[in-house]
């Protein structure tokens, strides 16, 4: 039985200070290395807001000797146990920050809800890593678009982080998007998630014309001088 050693791992990172170290793909990472951006800039056609989890600094404004639970614009849910290994983490797929999901009892979930265009499609990216090996492999990972269940995978062994897309067409003004996590004995880590309208065929045709048409004058151009 490995809870002990999931339990050692969570009590150990509550009470971490700003020296620590956190490893992460065997690289020791010091936690003040990564410093949360309040200027950070948000894409326009991203539905999602805080995707990249920098909007919170990496240390609980609170208690200074913690990472921080807090994650603007998500909502957290499920047993308290949970939910407090939902961090803000300074392994970052790009920027400075991440989320780290370290709940290891059951599952527990965090959500945002979307302001959508019914029959619109949107594009859902993300990515994932995970710390967990063999044969301490113990893992789950869900996502959830409304109602629909998009993704769910157990036992995701160790990886970088790694991207995942799923189309889907909104069905109302408003859609839930949601994540659900479990990790035993290690930890699953989220970064950059985003949710944008995907391009109409005949927009991406008119901008092929255009181009084609520019090529086409900018030779004959050539031609005749």
């Amino acid at each position: 039985m490995k809870l002990t050693k999931k339990l050692s791992i969570i009590i150990f990172s509550f009470t971490t200070t700003l020296a620590s170290t956190a490893l992460i793909t065997g690289t020791y990472i010091p936690v003040a290395q990564a410093e949360y951006d309040p200027n950070y800039v948000l894409d326009p056609r991203d539905l999602v807001f805080n995707g990249g989890f920098e909007l919170d600094p990496l240390i609980d404004p609170n208690n200074p000797n913690t990472t921080n639970p807090n994650v603007t614009g998500w909502t957290k849910f499920g047993d308290p146990m949970d939910t407090s290994g939902t961090r803000i983490s300074n392994f970052a797929q790009s920027g400075n920050q991440g989320l780290s999901l370290g709940g290891f009892i059951d599952l527990s979930y965090i959500s945002q809800t979307l302001s959508t265009q019914p029959g619109v499609e949107y594009e859902l990216s993300y990515y994932l890593a995970s710390t967990d090996e063999p044969p301490d492999l113990d893992n789950q990972f869900q996502t959830f678009v409304g109602v629909k269940n998009l993704f769910d995978q157990k036992n995701i062994s160790f990886q970088a982080y790694t991207p995942y897309k799923f189309n889907f067409t909104a069905e109302a003004s408003s859609t839930e998007l949601k994540f659900g996590s479990v990790d035993r004995h290690a930890f699953l880590y989220l970064d950059n998630v985003s949710v944008k309208p995907v391009p109409e065929p005949s927009t991406i045709g008119g901008v092929a014309v255009t181009a084609g048409l520019l090529g086409i004058w900018v030779k004959k151009k050539k031609v005749i001088s």
